[in-house]
């Protein structure tokens, strides 16, 4: 494992998506927000090969997909979709390394984890990767190569980052339950014992970490399994603070006594109702809300509270492509200025 990337205390991050269309607009919003640790932006609202599941179609090494009605289908030749991917993330990363030229920081670049994967992507007579032990071992391997050769693109144009790599898994905690159905609809996927799932994801950390960046697995849906994916190596833990359960407290617990940061989801991806009591206020939380409510999980950890600065990156709750920008925009600032909050700096 590589030696981890120094973050300032108090820093805060986005997620990954957001509701622009031109890369360099939405590069220029994350540098301006998120100075401590920015990252490269996914613009799905661009169509199909913009989205998560388009930008690991971009990445994936010796494994062809295209795009079809039911979604993303593994095939034998790489077709017009998967070279369209590949040009929108050149465009992404062309408008990071023209506006980040000199930066020295740490950064984050985002990519659909292997399990989520598995689950969206068709294999070619139909059905789903998931249900096919081979082909999403083949998926799996295909993803590690893959990310391999972006994470060297990436330090090729901004070679003095220091880079953290997200894997984005919202579909794992499906996968474990077996709750994903089939194309007909009537039936599910068979559940993936842990071993399994543990290994497969772990293949692509360790692709991360031996590349010199470092592997954190974002998940905002319910029943994240936090002890699944530090036993498969995350050295960063990335969700939605609103999803928690009383039982995930203890293996978050463990995860940051094992030294492993957490990403905390506290500000609403989505701009919130106003509050028919404080119509003349802004609606949503301050950024005080914001900073109380990480200070409070870092309490019920069992930790003290200066060390929150140090252990917590603020971020927005899941990405803000269904955001309207303004709200996008509010929530980056929301998460940097609460995360000032926590080490008591200005803003």
């Amino acid at each position: 494992m590589p030696s981890e990337v120094l973050l300032r205390r108090g820093s805060a991050t986005g997620v990954g998506s957001l509701p622009y269309d031109d890369p360099r607009e939405a590069t220029r919003v994350v540098l301006g927000e998120l100075p401590d640790l920015p990252h490269l932006p996914e613009l799905p609202g661009r169509g199909p090969g913009a989205d998560m599941i388009g930008r690991a179609a971009a990445i994936l090494a010796e494994l062809a997909v295209d795009l079809q009605p039911a979604g993303w289908r593994l095939t034998s030749a790489e077709g017009r979709d998967q070279a369209r991917s590949r040009s929108m993330l050149a465009q992404d990363l062309d408008a990071l390394e023209e506006l980040v030229q000199g930066y020295s920081g740490p950064l984050k670049v985002q990519v659909a984890g292997p399990w989520t994967l598995a689950a969206c992507l068709e294999r070619p007579r139909g059905g789903r990767v998931l249900g096919d032990h081979g082909a999403r071992r083949d998926v799996a391997q295909a993803l590690a190569e893959g990310v391999r050769t972006h994470i060297a693109n990436v330090r090729r144009r901004v070679e003095h980052a220091s880079l953290i790599v997200q894997l984005d898994e919202p579909a794992l905690p499906a996968v474990l339950a077996g709750s994903l159905p089939t194309p007909s609809g009537f039936s599910r996927y068979r559940a993936v014992e842990e071993p399994e799932v543990v290994e497969l994801l772990r293949d692509v950390i360790t692709a991360v970490a031996s590349s010199e960046a470092t592997p954190t697995v974002h998940c905002c849906a319910d029943r994240v399994p936090f002890d699944v994916l530090v036993r498969a190596g995350a050295r960063g833990l990335s969700y939605d603070l609103g999803t928690l359960r009383d039982r995930d407290y203890d293996a978050l617990a463990a995860a940051v006594e094992a030294g492993v940061t957490l990403f905390v989801g506290a500000v609403p991806a989505s701009r919130p109702p106003e509050n028919p009591k404080n119509r003349s206020g802004p609606p949503g939380p301050t950024d005080s809300d914001v900073a109380r409510a990480v200070v409070k999980l870092w309490r019920q950890l069992g930790f003290a509270e200066e060390d929150a600065a140090a252990r917590c990156v603020v971020t927005p709750s899941c990405g803000l492509a269904g955001a309207d920008p303004e709200w996008a925009r509010t929530a980056l600032m929301l998460a940097r200025k609460a995360g000032a909050h926590l080490d008591d700096r200005p803003t």
